[in-house]
């Protein structure tokens, strides 16, 4: 699958009106995505257990969408193969009293994943260039008058990139997914949580509240994600209105962005290989020692 047509341009403004959900980049049949889903999942855990073993880098995953878009259910079903030992999965919410007594970046730190395990966000810091943006809620971040000037939010997604910059030069690779869903498919999906008595739990009165704010979400994601996408961090925006096709996607853009970073399993010392013969004999001797 070609994912660059899923890539948000890098140094240049887009609108989500560009992008297709429900596009399904001419696979035919749910049937068919379901079994490269299952090839691609074993794929993973196989370049997962070498980035393990490697020990070299990190790599996060983060995942934004707006409500019922399926982050929760891509995130289950493309990473249902991976060794948990390996990952590490965090959803941020609205931040606590002592989050706010720090920067907006502190909490992330504290998340990243470590060398030689995949990250993964669900919900992210972006939320500071949404939710916080289009709510005003800059005010219960105590922050100083002469930082929250009209040129705030061009100044976070500078130190937004730079951050990512710097976990790139500290070999964290990031990259981002942008769940892409149609208002209709998004009403669908409500009704079926009202209707099902097992997904009553998933809805809530604020999910209509978010919704009549739609066109401002499509406005502050394009912007969100023409000022941030970059070679060493970028964004793909994932058609989700099937998500059998969304969950493909995804693990075709992990696969490649795993196999760009080569890991390999740690190639012993030669001493080492050596003492390997001396070790297997000394086992296979066991059962040669005559039984008492």
């Amino acid at each position: 699958m070609k994912i660059d047509e899923f890539r948000v341009p890098f140094n240049k403004k887009i609108s989500l009106s560009e992008f297709s959900t429900n596009t399904t980049a001419k696979i035919e049949h749910k049937k068919d995505a379901e079994k490269l889903l299952k090839k691609n999942i074993k794929k993973m855990a196989e370049l997962q257990d070498k980035l393990y073993a490697h020990d070299k880098y990190g790599l996060l995953l983060m995942f934004q969408a707006m409500d019922a878009a399926g982050k929760d259910g891509g995130i289950k079903h493309v990473m249902s193969g991976l060794n948990p030992q390996g990952t590490q999965v965090y959803s941020f919410k609205q931040p606590s009293t002592e989050e706010l007594d720090h920067d907006y970046l502190w909490r992330i730190n504290k998340s990243l994943p470590e060398r030689g395990r995949i990250g993964i966000f669900n919900r992210s810091y972006y939320e500071e260039v949404l939710v916080v943006r289009l709510y005003n809620l800059l005010e219960k971040q105590k922050l100083p008058d002469d930082v929250r000037t009209d040129d705030v939010w061009e100044r976070r997604f500078r130190q937004i990139c730079d951050y990512e910059r710097y976990l790139y030069e500290n070999a964290i690779r990031s990259v981002k997914f942008f769940l892409h869903l149609s208002k209709d498919e998004q009403k669908k999906r409500f009704l079926r949580r009202i209707d099902d008595p097992t997904r009553n739990w998933k809805f809530s009165a604020s999910d209509l509240k978010e919704r009549q704010q739609w066109d401002n979400y499509q406005r502050l994601y394009s912007e969100a994600l023409s000022a941030t996408s970059t070679k060493y961090s970028p964004w793909y925006v994932i058609p989700a209105d099937n998500k059998w096709f969304a969950r493909l996607l995804i693990s075709e853009v992990v696969i490649h962005h795993l196999e760009e970073l080569k890991p390999e399993y740690p190639k012993m010392p030669e001493e080492q290989v050596k003492n390997l013969a001396s070790y297997r004999e000394a086992l296979m001797s066991e059962d040669e020692k005559p039984k008492k």
